[in-house]
């Protein structure tokens, strides 16, 4: 298990909530753990995915009796990671030390959260689902192989859209960036009055460009969210709006899987499976891209790359990782 603090004491998300099935455990993988996903009557349970014994993985094991049961010799875990039955001794009390490691876990819209160590904050914010105003979808999970931080820094990234989303959210005929406005504070950072022309800026919206305005959120260091005003109004005269939060599972240094909600105040037409096509466009579009980065840990000194005006969100980021002391995923990372 890698040690970084920052990470370690934060939540990530290790499935959707309805991968869990309700007889069979789920493997995962987590800042280099492999762990267990399982339900009992109290809920999802997370754990280290080894069996006490002999260090075989409970993932192959089944669900009985609200035990989790081991594949091998049918060691059987209660729901506090407690061993209590020995198949090979029935008469005997199985012992303190026979137990599986446990972590955090919470569900939360719809995703399974799990801290492996003290959680530092509760899960991130998702505003826009919170507050009832907005049908909340799921819009797929995506490996990267690479540093989450990369993907998370593309997904903040605007001067890139009309080359790798040509046709959908950009076009090389408007590749401008103009000024916008990036504040960093105890919640994060913010990222408002950034404006963009794109050609079809959402999966359901049918029209001949528009001029949208774009805000980013940064609550965590693998957690990013955008609020988007396409510039539509709806029946009511308010703003047609929609918001998109990427999260990223650091599963190594140099590997992750991005997870991708997204909630809409005006689109209560749409499948969840044409959201989910639309978003594997465009991140399928972005993964390619940042896959192909070098090196693939993100550099968090500033003379390491070259930066633009149009960067400022991207130098900001990285300046924000280093002042949390976050190394994981980084260039400053021992060995990198």
């Amino acid at each position: 298990m890698y040690s970084d603090p920052v990470v370690l004491n934060d939540w990530h998300v290790v499935a959707r909530e309805g991968d869990i099935a309700v007889d069979v455990p789920c493997a995962a993988a987590l800042l280099g753990v492999d762990i267990v996903l399982w339900r009992s009557a109290d809920g999802i349970n997370a754990w280290e995915d080894r069996c006490a014994h002999r260090g075989v993985k409970l993932s192959l094991g089944k669900v009985c009796d609200n035990r989790l049961e081991c594949a091998y010799h049918g060691w059987q875990y209660q729901d506090d990671g407690q061993c209590v039955h020995y198949p090979a001794h029935q008469n005997q009390q199985p012992t303190p030390r026979a137990r599986a490691r446990t972590f955090a876990v919470k569900v939360v819209y719809g995703l399974v959260w799990v801290c492996l160590g003290e959680p530092a904050n509760d899960i991130p914010p998702f505003p826009e689902a919170d507050d009832g105003t907005h049908t909340i979808y799921f819009g797929g999970s995506f490996a990267y192989e690479t540093s989450g931080l990369r993907a998370i820094e593309n997904f903040l990234d605007i001067s890139h859209f009309p080359f790798v989303h040509g046709g959908y959210l950009g076009d090389t005929d408007h590749t401008e960036v103009k000024d916008y406005d990036v504040a960093v504070g105890e919640g994060g950072i913010a990222v408002t009055n950034v404006r963009a022309w794109q050609p079809k800026p959402t999966n359901s919206l049918d029209a001949d460009g528009v001029d949208v305005g774009y805000e980013y959120y940064v609550a965590r260091p693998y957690t990013a969210r955008l609020v988007k005003d396409i510039g539509q109004k709806r029946s009511d005269g308010t703003a047609a709006t929609e918001a998109i939060v990427l999260t990223v599972t650091p599963v190594a240094p140099d590997r992750g899987v991005g997870w991708v909600l997204l909630a809409s105040n005006y689109d209560e037409q749409s499948t969840e499976k044409e959201i989910e096509e639309f978003t594997e466009l465009i991140i399928g579009q972005d993964v390619c891209i940042v896959e192909s980065q070098r090196p693939k840990l993100l550099p968090t000194s500033m003379g390491e790359e070259m930066h633009l005006p149009s960067d400022k969100t991207a130098v900001e980021y990285r300046r924000w990782l280093r002042s949390l002391g976050l190394t994981f995923g980084t260039t400053e990372a021992a060995g990198a």
